[in-house]
């Protein structure tokens, strides 16, 4: 039984890093989710009485546990883009979706089959667990807090967080299908029911639901009748919270997809009143109680790993991970965004920058109390524990450098641009687009690529 003193003063610890790491390691490359991770495995190396890390004992806990961390960080990413819902200025976002998501799916698919030999449910489930890109890791490389400007999210940062905002949720028809496919024991008879209820209607209904809570909240935040139900007026910012839980727990309720409706709250919320300042105080409250899970999370993902958690893993598992890192989400996502809004280095940027984190390990947890999938447990946990690991390193020490760069590009771009708007966009495409955007941190922001000729835009500081 572990210690639950020792258990409140590591938590603590924790916590307290989680406020003060950001800070010290900001425009360094290195990562808070990093940095959690290393600490997580010096601390199980000592001897402690701590919990035990194992996700196949303690399968129920870290569903929960990791459901609760992508739904604070879908709303977060929900609430921290500026641009407001226009379909031709998501261009980008669609092409993921639409491409880069089941050409991941397939392709993981076909690569644990043929490498590990899996049936094809374990497959499909291992394409669809680690297809969806993580709102959690991902700060690095996303939008920033919300400004007054729209045109303040530049075409890389807003496309990797609205990608990340509605893959999560658009990934659990692809679950269902591993589910209902080990259930039926190979068959296709639940195909129809899958295409009409599992995919049409949770969509279509977290999506709905999604818009109505988002109205009615923003209406009750900024335009309710009597000034104490007005809730911008009194800056609590904990009624985030209360618009997560709400939405989707009513989402579920309908069986919609809750991830999704908890995405597009936000977004809904956000246009309410986008140039209020109440925006700010939500981002603000939620961003904290996102960065507190996370931390938690990831040490205990760093125990798991040095307690052995990586013991079932082979050197075909290994590929498969490295595989979708390395070679499936940058061909895919270079091959979607082509003839798109970003230049050739957002591009490049777009497609490298697929970061796996916390959804996945939810995925594998809700799918494994689902069904069972010819494959031990341990199996699955090891491939998916080491490709989330190999992305938080990989893109943990790349993201700052790459981000820094690439703004620097941009900025010089700029600068260099005739004001006459002539010349081509920042990333090198060649296209008259949007202004360049400029971010609070004086980085000039996306000019790379942006738009149709004419539809340029004048910049507007918060």
């Amino acid at each position: 039984m572990p210690n639950p003193d020792l258990i409140f003063a590591v938590a603590g610890v924790a916590a307290l890093l989680a406020a003060i790491l950001p800070r010290l390691l900001n425009r360094r490359a290195f990562s808070l989710p990093l940095a959690c991770l290393i600490g997580g495995a010096l601390l199980y190396l000592l001897p402690l009485d701590l919990p035990d890390p194992d996700p196949v004992a303690h399968r129920a806990l870290l569903e929960h546990a990791t459901e609760i961390c992508v739904l604070i960080s879908l709303m977060g990413a929900g609430l921290a883009i500026n641009r407001p819902f226009e379909p031709r200025r998501w261009t980008s976002t669609w092409r993921l979706l639409g491409w880069t998501l089941p050409l991941t799916v397939g392709a993981v698919t076909l690569a644990v089959h043929g490498l590990l030999g899996w049936p094809w449910a374990a497959a499909l489930l291992l394409g669809a667990v680690l297809a969806p890109t993580d709102p959690v890791l991902a700060s690095d490389v996303q939008v920033g807090q919300p400004v007054d400007s729209e045109t303040d999210d530049d075409e890389v940062r807003f496309t990797l967080t609205s990608e990340a905002g509605l893959n999560d949720g658009l990934a659990f028809p692809l679950v269902f299908a591993a589910i209902a496919l080990a259930s039926a024991g190979g068959g296709l008879e639940w195909a129809g029911h899958w295409a009409l209820v599992d995919l049409l209607y949770r969509c279509g209904a977290g999506v709905v639901a999604g818009l109505l809570a988002g109205k009615a909240l923003g209406r009750l935040f900024f335009r309710a009748q009597v000034s104490d139900l007005r809730l911008a007026e009194h800056r609590d910012g904990f009624v985030a919270l209360a618009a997560t839980f709400l939405a989707y727990g009513l989402t579920e309720l309908v069986h919609g997809y809750g991830f999704i409706a908890v995405f597009v709250t936000a977004c809904t919320i956000r246009a309410a009143e986008r140039t209020h300042g109440y925006n700010a105080v939500l981002h603000g409250f939620i961003e904290q109680i996102e960065r507190l899970f996370t931390a938690w999370l990831i040490l205990l993902l760093g125990g798991f790993v040095i307690t052995g958690g990586l013991a079932a893993l082979t050197w075909r598992g290994a590929a498969v991970g490295l595989l979708l890192l390395l070679v499936i989400r940058p061909l895919t996502g270079w091959l979607a965004t082509l003839g798109g809004r970003p230049g050739p280095r957002e591009r490049g940027v777009l497609a490298f920058f697929g970061i796996r984190g916390i959804g996945s390990l939810f995925y594998l947890a809700y799918a494994l109390g689902q069904a069972d999938f010819g494959v031990p447990a341990e199996e699955l946990w090891a491939v998916v524990a080491f490709t989330v690991l190999a992305s938080l390193v990989l893109h943990g020490v790349t993201a700052t450098p790459v981000m820094t760069r690439l703004d620097r590009l941009r900025g010089r771009a700029d600068t260099d641009r005739p004001a006459d708007g002539d010349a081509g966009d920042a990333g090198g495409a060649g296209k008259a687009g949007e202004a360049g955007d400029t971010r609070g941190d004086g980085a000039a922001g996306d000019g790379g690529g942006l738009g149709d000729p004419g539809n340029a835009e004048p910049v507007r500081h918060p």
